[in-house]
């Protein structure tokens, strides 16, 4: 196996890959349009905030395992990678607790304009008189956006600080707000009508994009405090910078649009220059514990994939398959049997969607498990069930009916 590792990524989780791996490069200052040109012949890419590309993906038939080194899986041509047959994988939970921390960190900073008093200072200012008008954040209502992991650990970190806790996400019941202490909303506009502050926790899909919208953004309280460390496409961010330019809302963001792809260089954004944002470089999973964990994780997914073939929190397997019928065989566990059940099948240009054989205690027999995209014909079953010196029984489920 060999491994390439297109991020930074702690050296202790470099030096296990190299342990268990054939090969091991590790080029963290490579750029997205760099990435098909190194690629070369590697079958496993690990990546942390570096794109991964259709033309990447293509540049060597040996690449069969992306793994993103965090949650959200963005930034990776996951189409391309399916229709390549290339297992995309990521390390969901492993950097919940620091995204949480800076959104709540965020939220302080925000209050009690941290930021501005610190350049002040360094610029030789003492205002002491405009600093000292801070609200506080100790019983205004946060309204949670998402109830994910990272979401969750927001809660209970704003729990401890005294803040009143509101949510709301598709998934989310009465039933299971009330264990997390929190009140539910069944709709989004009650949530940005209530709370003071707004933190938005989403993975970034069909669903969620543009979900936080312009009318959603027109409906907060003035002064509301707003927080976004998921994904910039959650948000209508022309209507956010707007009514953070007019003064209506505060913003502290993690993400925009258009963030530069390097590790370091200029930046241009309409967020540069806007007194009431405060905007960080995309950091949020950034602490040195979060990558630890992820990097452990990353570790058990190579080392599970190169001894079972099988791909730990793999993101782009089909959940829902054309398989209409499926076929039931058991048989004698031999050379050659399940070749000829395919055979026929092949035969009948019928097509095997999903496959699983499992061997009884003494391995003298099998059951296999096929999926199937049409239905067999009396004499396909017919013949299958002839060879009784390698066939048990052959029953056919119809997966249509309930």
């Amino acid at each position: 196996m060999k491994i390439l590792i297109a991020d930074s990524f702690p050296e202790f989780a470099v030096q296990r890959l190299r342990e268990i791996a054939e090969e091991v490069r590790y080029e963290p200052k490579l750029a997205a349009v760099e990435l098909p040109g190194a690629i070369q012949d590697s079958g496993v890419l690990i990546v942390r905030s570096t794109k991964v590309t259709a033309d990447c993906i293509e540049a060597s038939n040996n690449l069969s395992l992306v793994i993103r080194a965090g949650a959200g899986v963005n930034t990776i041509d996951v189409k391309a990678a399916s229709e390549r047959g290339v297992y995309v994988a990521n390390c969901p939970g492993k950097n919940s607790v620091a995204v949480a921390e800076l959104a709540l960190g965020l939220i302080f900073a925000l209050d009690r304009r941290i930021a501005d008093n610190v350049v002040d200072i360094r610029g030789g200012t003492w205002n002491k008189g405009e600093y000292s008008k801070a609200d506080g954040v100790y019983g205004k209502r946060l309204g949670v956006i998402g109830v994910g992991q990272i979401g969750i650990e927001l809660i209970r970190r704003a729990q401890a600080c005294g803040l009143t806790l509101e949510a709301w996400s598709r998934s989310l019941t009465a039933e299971r707000a009330a264990e997390l202490g929190v009140r539910h909303c069944a709709m989004l506009e009650e949530l940005v009508e209530r709370c003071d502050i707004i933190s938005v926790h989403l993975a970034l899909n069909q669903d969620t994009r543009g979900l936080v919208s312009a009318d959603l953004i027109d409906r907060m309280r003035p002064g509301t405090i707003f927080i976004n460390t998921a994904r910039a496409e959650v948000v209508d961010e022309d209507a956010l910078l707007a009514a953070v330019q007019a003064g209506k809302i505060r913003a502290g963001l993690d993400v925009f649009r258009d963030e530069p792809e390097g590790k370091a260089g200029a930046v241009e954004t309409p967020w540069s220059g806007v007194a009431d944002a405060y905007i960080t470089h995309h950091i949020g999973a950034s602490t040195q514990q979060a990558q630890n964990a992820v990097a452990a994780e990353a570790i058990t997914i190579v080392r599970e994939y190169q001894r079972t073939g099988r791909v730990r929190n793999w993101v782009n397997r089909c959940l829902f398959t054309e398989a209409r019928w499926q076929l039931v065989v058991r048989h004698f566990d031999r050379p050659g049997v399940l070749a000829n059940v395919m055979t026929t099948l092949k035969d009948g240009s019928i097509n095997a969607e999903e496959i699983e054989n499992v061997i009884f205690d003494g391995r003298k027999a099998a059951c296999c498990i096929i999926q199937l995209d049409d239905r067999p014909t009396d004499e396909m079953l017919a013949e299958i069930r002839s060879r009784d010196d390698e066939i048990i029984s052959v029953e056919l489920v119809d997966l249509q009916t309930d």
